[in-house]
């Protein structure tokens, strides 16, 4: 499985941005999506996962309203709509890949990572 993540760049506060991750998967309807960001000098940390149906959705609580995560599984590909941006939310976002987990919050559940995009929030 490899993934592409686009979509990141430089906003002002209060802007909005959509984060796509493009798969090339056998059977992407197989698995479960995530979104993880890690900023500068802090850990990887969650902050959203999709089912391999898009029926259930699971989100940081530090996103929760402001982000929300889809799927296309004809496209093989994985949104994360990001609303009210905020300087705290700068980091590089990472999408990834869970082949066997149901939506796993912990970055070592995930199989696959895309090269990450990089969310710069100007205040």
């Amino acid at each position: 499985v490899q993934l592409q993540a686009s979509g990141g760049g430089l906003v002002q506060t209060g802007c909005s941005l959509r984060l796509s991750c493009a798969a090339s998967a056998p059977i992407f309807s197989s698995i479960v999506m995530g979104w993880f960001r890690q900023a500068p000098g802090k850990d990887r940390e969650f902050v959203s996962a999709i089912s391999r149906s898009g029926g259930i959705t699971n989100y940081a609580d530090s996103v929760k309203g402001r982000f929300t995560i889809s799927r296309d599984n004809a496209k093989n590909t994985v949104y994360l709509q990001m609303n009210s941006l905020k300087p705290e939310v700068t980091a590089v976002y990472y999408c990834a890949a869970d082949q066997f987990s149901s939506i796993a919050t912990k970055a070592y559940e995930y199989d696959y990572w895309g090269q990450g995009t990089q969310v710069t929030v100007s205040s």
